[in-house]
């Protein structure tokens, strides 16, 4: 850019005497006004004035603010005759004298007000707030504090003034400073009128060698002394509210309160929409119109009925507030604030517990982007009862969905919530070649850096696959589903065969088939099973009245064919089968799904599931053909198989046999080859696929057994439970440490079998006992607690899919990922979010950034 082009950025002479003028005449114009406020006594104090009544005190504050802001406006507007460019830097001007204003009175933006290191402007106003709030928190006793050169640090001990006599006398005056590693005098900082401050007073002090000197010369100059007693002066009376301007006092006190009850109420809206996952946002943010959107709704809505936040919207409607806190950006923070404060929580309990285990599953939401959902389970030991928890902790956006790109989101997601990988002692996921990889899976690359986050297949996932493998086991099972599913399908076609099928059959509806449901089978077949009559009515109904000669066609092949739908023999012997079947295995899945489900009872449901399954192998064939019986006669079906015989397999003929004889063993009746080809055909392969899906099971149950019930204690013999505590010893060691010494948990468990009670049968209440025993047995603590934390399942991250449905619905498709994760955050742990403080959370948003509005105590 040429030089003769350049913007020039410096104000003109002429500008800055017109700035000047008006600041001058501002001035001039606001001279003595705080004199209609106060009303001088004639007591010997003059600073004992008391100020008269405020005009308007629940309004004290913004009306300042406003006025003085429409001052500047008028002093502008009188220029009527300046030019356009005139015009634009004289509102640059007032916007920079603005800024000035906003900056005293904002000087404490965003800067943290614990920290003495980073006062600098103390007025009137905020000095008053800080003696009321007095001096800040101490660090902790046994807080770290950091070494100079001279390996020599701050000690707990300056805190403390020994007199001559041997008593102790506390320095309340004096303060830490963690940004600075310095030490500052409180009572100085605010009072000092020195014009040349100590050392104590301007930069801090840090000369540890010298502290002790130091201090004790200080406190007792005269300037000190007089700055305690104007501090214990000043704090004596704001605790009475007898300061010089004591109804002035009042009206902060009064609008303070109110900026509270307000923002309280804010709060609980945010809170209850994120609760029940409902959209805040409407086509606008003007609290009085129609579509507003659902948060400015409740906000409405509460101020009918409530004399606060009525009287906040009074404000807002007559333009007496700026400051509302009402935008979609005030949503955004609060929303933040909340889940942030349900994270602290949930990270202080993973502290507590120490062991935790990693719960992942993906899936894509309604922008097409790869959500993986992201749990921690551990035992919550924050209360008297140990409880296992599963908490939710964020949706992890994923664009490499092989294991090394998921396994390093993973890694990055632990560091930012500063837990330990070493501290993993479960993972569980699906069955996806990219999670369970023996070679490259997520697990895989864990095991390889912590060979104690013990791998568990999802246990629902794997039971839904076995059912694939039987359902897929032979021809005659595909087509028993293909027919339920064409019934379906049939009726879900049109609004008129649906309200066919709800006119004759009740009670019941169809559901469809879906390969990845866990319990969508179990729905499939249910209906059909016990209203297999009804239904067929139903389609008699449709062939006999349906205006679509397709679907006429089809409902008759459904209602009437024996190969191909509900008329044949073979059709509803299968369907008690399946039935049957599916229903011992979603009893036992639905059991997984419990969030505190333990590896214990996991593997006695299992192995009581297989053991139906054989059971059913030897003595369900011949159960169910008794029941299809009775539901064939019901159906006017002729209960037997089709008298079709069995296509004849011909063998070459051999030199010298007899070209009459038959193989018997090709002459098999219908019903044995049903038994044999669909029946068995697909127990064998139930109990084979159960049996190679939890085998991960059966391995646990050999390190982890002979903690499994008291009975198994304390039927073991020493020496077998010697073996045991030894092999526990190993599975959990790594670099040559252990979390539990196989000799101490020998003698612990040897004489704690002896004496539990009787009515303890879980491990839960196992560690709930050993808890109350207060630190007695430690290593059979730790070994429970960790038996605990192994995962059985990926229900909970399932859960959370169905909150993220809810929450990112195709009308708010372009949420930002931060505003996903904090709704998430605060629906999927709800309880959580109930229990926090309130009051706490709004001296948080008020201390987050500078406000305009006084929120803190």
């Amino acid at each position: 850019m040429l030089p003769g082009n350049r913007i020039r950025n410096q104000s003109s002479g002429h500008a800055n005497r017109k700035r000047k003028e008006r600041q001058d005449e501002l001035i001039k114009s606001q001279a003595n006004d705080m004199l209609k406020y106060v009303t001088r006594t004639k007591t010997a104090k003059s600073d004992e004035a008391v100020g008269d009544e405020i005009n308007n005190e629940d309004e004290e504050l913004i009306i300042e603010e406003d006025t003085s802001e429409k001052s500047e406006e008028e002093i502008v507007g009188d220029d009527a005759n300046c030019t356009d460019t005139d015009k634009e830097k004289a509102e640059n001007e007032d916007m920079e004298d603005q800024e000035e204003v906003d900056g005293i009175r904002s000087v404490h933006e965003n800067v943290d007000m614990d920290d003495l290191a980073n006062w600098k402007k103390i007025d009137p106003r905020m000095r008053d707030r800080l003696v009321e709030k007095g001096p800040p928190t101490r660090p902790s006793i046994d807080h770290p504090f950091p070494r100079d050169s001279f390996d020599r640090c701050f000690t707990y001990s300056s805190y403390t003034r020994k007199m001559s006599n041997g008593e102790k006398q506390d320095r309340r005056w004096l303060v830490y400073s963690k940004g600075k590693d310095k030490v500052f005098c409180f009572c100085c900082k605010l009072f000092s009128q020195e014009t040349c401050p100590p050392i104590l007073v301007t930069t801090g002090y840090d000369d540890w060698r010298n502290a002790s000197h130091r201090l004790k010369s200080h406190e007792t100059t005269y300037n000190h002394i007089v700055c305690m007693s104007s501090w214990i002066e000043l704090e004596t009376r704001l605790k009475k509210s007898e300061t010089i301007d004591k109804h002035l006092q009042e009206a902060i006190n009064k609008e303070k309160k109110h900026w509270r009850d307000v923002m309280l109420r804010i709060i609980a809206v945010v809170k209850t929409l994120a609760e029940r996952n409902l959209a805040f946002r409407g086509e606008n943010e003007k609290v009085t119109d129609l579509n507003s959107g659902n948060f400015l709704a409740f906000i409405k809505m509460i101020g009918g009925f409530d004399e606060v936040m009525k009287e906040h919207i009074r404000r807002i409607e007559k333009g007496e507030t700026q400051y509302h806190y009402l935008s979609h950006k005030i949503q955004n923070e609060l929303i933040e604030l909340l889940a942030s404060e349900i994270k602290k929580v949930i990270l202080k309990k993973i502290q507590d517990a120490k062991y935790f285990s990693i719960i992942l599953d993906s899936t894509p939401d309604v922008s097409r982007k790869e959500q993986m959902t992201f749990l921690i389970r551990c035992v919550d030991v924050s209360t008297d009862s140990p409880t296992v928890k599963e908490f939710f902790l964020s949706f992890l956006e994923i664009k490499d969905k092989t294991g090394e790109g998921i396994f390093t989101t993973l890694q990055d997601a632990l560091t930012d919530l500063k837990l330990s990988i070493g501290d993993i002692r479960g993972q569980g996921y699906d069955n996806g070649s990219n999670m369970k990889g023996k070679h490259k899976g997520v697990q895989k690359r864990l095991l390889d850096i912590n060979p104690r986050a013990f791998y568990t297949p999802c246990g629902c996932h794997s039971l839904n696959l076995a059912l694939c493998d039987m359902a897929s086991s032979s021809d005659k099972a595909v087509e028993f589903f293909g027919i339920v599913q064409r019934i379906y399908c049939l009726f879900a076609s049109s609004t008129n065969n649906w309200e066919v099928y709800k006119e004759i059959v009740d009670g019941t509806t169809l559901k469809s088939l879906s390969q990845t449901r866990w319990e969508s089978r179990i729905n499939s077949v249910k209906p059909i099973r016990f209203q297999t009559l009804k239904i067929r009515e139903a389609l008699f109904f449709l062939a006999d009245n349906n205006d679509n000669i397709g679907q006429r066609s089809e409902a008759e092949s459904l209602a009437v064919s024996e190969t191909h739908g509900l008329g044949g023999f073979e059709f509803l012997f299968g369907m008690v089968i399946w039935y049957d079947l599916l229903y011992a295995v979603n009893t036992v899945s639905k059991t997984l799904q419990s969030e505190d489900m333990d590896i214990e009872v996991a593997i006695f449901q299992l192995g009581g599931l297989v053991d139906y399954l054989k059971s059913y192998r030897e003595t369900g064939f011949e159960k169910a053909k008794v029941e299809a019986m009775k539901i064939a006669i019901d159906m006017d079906i002729e209960p037997a198989f089709s008298s079709k015989p069995k296509r004849l397999i011909k063998k070459k003929k051999q030199f010298g046999e007899d070209a009459e004889r038959v193989d018997e063993s090709n002459m098999l009746s219908v019903e044995e080859t049903f038994r044999i080809d669909y029946f068995i055909n697909i127990m064998d392969q139930a109990i084979v696929s159960l049996g190679v899906r939890f085998e991960q099971f059966q391995h646990y149950e050999e390190i982890f057994g002979f903690l499994f019930g008291l009975k198994k204690l304390k039927s073991a013999k020493d020496d077998e439970l010697m073996t045991s505590c030894v092999k526990l010893e190993a599975s959990l060691e790594h670099n040559g440490h252990s979390d539990v010494d196989g000799k101490q948990l020998f003698m612990e468990l040897r004489y704690l079998r002896e004496i539990l009670p009787k009515e303890i049968t879980k491990a839960v209440e196992m560690l709930e006992f050993l808890k109350r025993m207060d630190g007695c047995y430690p290593s059979t603590e730790i070994a429970y607690r960790i038996l605990l934390t192994i995962p059985i399942s990926v229900a909970s991250a399932e859960r959370s899919f169905s909150k993220l449905k809810l929450i990112k619905n195709y009308l708010r498709s372009t949420m930002s990922q931060e505003r996903l994760n904090g709704l998430s955050m605060i629906a999927i742990e709800h309880e959580l979010a109930e229990a926090l403080d309130h009051s706490k959370l709004i001296n948080d948003f008020a201390g987050k950034k500078a406000r305009r509005t006084i929120f803190h105590d």
